[in-house]
């Protein structure tokens, strides 16, 4: 090669690297204008290199005696094993990007929202974090309603924190994974046994819980199919907790519960065929889902199109009083329980007795949207016919309870009349009821949707929610082992 082609190589060269320095340095100053534009808290462990914290975990000791015992029992070589792991954390440890997550993410997340509904975002206090600790790490538990909680969450919290959310294997395929972990969520095999796999992933949320990551669980462990509240289940909540086994960090350490409600989820009728394929029914094929969703679009293109889009009502966020860790412990050791000295199946009963009351605070929380309330009148009522005098006195009757349980009616102010026909729009356009003379048929088609919804607020309904539950139209789920 001549001095001269060398010459140019050297000159391109350069020209690429103060490009690449120049562009770094764009992108840095808009992710710090992103962030000053929402003064939110960033977790400064979430912007580490996804190799780095890998190359931590990979040192870790925890993980090296489990790979052991792995390749002992199972008969692996030790290569092997360790081939594992590192498959594991590829999987699990994801890559946050500021300026996709305030950018992008919220731009999308606002818009997408927005579109399809009117987003409330209460807080039981006016200020939930006032009198935190700035380095305070906080663990969201939050009840499963749709997968947009994803979003609906961290648009209702992006103005105070970045969350880092446990996703379940739904979401491992293109592009909602590059999605995901870009916006720095991890993901979790959730029915996956092998003890290795849950050594890394044990390791890999204490590592980022130690760290000051926030990060979002949902403890039901996967979506509502029958609308009630389910069983927690402790699995990532007891990996988070067991950092408060240093004293250091436990002062630091908060739970907050977050309640989330619609007026229409948007795969309800689908979680509802899982419901009653669970319980015997025949599931879905393929085919038939693909269908559902080509109906679904091309209706909805259609209202568009024809300007007879409306939006499907409420998605409303309610943000609970952070809840102590080192509280929790404390009142623990008052009772002569040193949590972190039993044996792990004691131990682990008392973190599903502190989740179980996570779980009431979140019920207590669940905001009350005008669906709900509309289906849970009707369903106190026996007969398919219900006179609009009756449906508006049982509503507010409804409304009248929800004080006495601290219940967030969403617009509280409103007549009951205005409630009502906020949501009898989404109820006939649903074609769940239908105007008949002076009152409402409901449409046989549309009961199960009816205690779907009403299923949602039962537990805050005082002498009523007997009533309510007593005339569920969904078949029971057996509560399971899933993790």
């Amino acid at each position: 090669m001549s001095h001269r082609a060398v010459g140019i190589v050297l000159a391109l060269l350069a020209v690429l690297f103060l490009a690449w320095v120049l562009g770094r340095a764009i992108l840095d100053r808009a992710a710090t204008r992103a962030v000053l534009r929402f003064r939110t808290r960033v977790d400064r462990y979430k912007l580490t290199k996804k190799h780095a914290i890998i190359t931590a975990l990979l040192a870790d000791n925890a993980i090296s005696e489990a790979v052991r015992t792995h390749a002992q029992a199972q008969g692996e070589s030790g290569a092997v094993a360790w081939a594992r792991v590192r498959r594991y954390l590829d999987e699990i440890v994801p890559f946050f990007n500021i300026l996709a997550y305030y950018r992008l993410g919220y731009v999308v997340s606002r818009a997408v929202l927005q579109f399809f509904y009117r987003v409330s975002v209460d807080s039981e206090r006016p200020d939930p974090f006032r009198g935190l600790p700035r380095d305070s790490i906080i663990l969201y538990l939050m009840n499963h309603r749709s997968n947009a909680d994803y979003v609906l969450v961290a648009y209702a919290l992006a103005g105070d924190v970045s969350i880092s959310y446990a996703v379940g294997e739904w979401a491992r395929t293109f592009p909602l994974e590059t999605i995901f972990k870009t916006f720095g969520s991890y993901f979790v095999r959730r029915r996956y046994r092998e003890p290795l796999y849950h050594v890394v992933l044990e390791r890999y949320v204490q590592l980022i819980t130690r760290n000051g990551v926030t990060q979002g669980i949902f403890p039901e462990g996967g979506l509502t199919r029958d609308g009630t509240l389910q069983p927690a289940k402790i699995g990532l909540l007891d990996y988070a907790l067991g950092v408060a086994r240093d004293p250091a960090l436990r002062p630091r350490m908060f739970v907050m519960p977050v309640a989330i409600n619609y007026d229409r989820v948007l795969e309800d009728r689908s979680l509802l065929r899982e419901l009653s394929a669970r319980n015997g029914g025949a599931p879905p094929g393929r085919l038939v889902q693909l269908g559902e969703v080509a109906r679904y679009a091309g209706w909805n293109v259609v209202r568009i199109v024809t300007r007879r889009w409306q939006r499907y009502g409420r998605a409303a966020v309610v943000v609970g009083q952070p809840v102590s860790v080192a509280a929790w412990i404390d009142a623990l050791d008052q009772q002569d329980v040193s949590l972190f000295a039993l044996p792990r199946s004691e131990r682990l009963g008392h973190v599903q007795r502190f989740c179980d009351d996570m779980m009431v605070r979140i019920g207590a929380l669940v905001p009350v949207t005008p669906v709900s309330l509309a289906c849970a009148a009707i369903q106190t009522f026996p007969a398919d016919f219900i006179a609009r005098d009756q449906l508006l006195a049982r509503m507010e009757e409804l409304r009248g309870v929800l004080p006495e349980v601290n219940g967030r009616l969403l617009r509280a102010d409103q007549d009951i009349g205005e409630v009502f026909e906020r949501a009898y729009r989404m109820l006939r356009m649903r074609k769940i009821i239908a105007r008949q003379g002076d009152g409402f048929l409901i449409l046989s088609r549309g009961r199960p949707l009816v205690s779907y919804y009403a299923n949602s607020i039962a537990h805050l309904l005082g002498a009523f929610a007997a009533g309510v539950r007593a005339r569920d139209a969904l078949p029971v789920l057996a509560a399971t082992g899933d993790w």
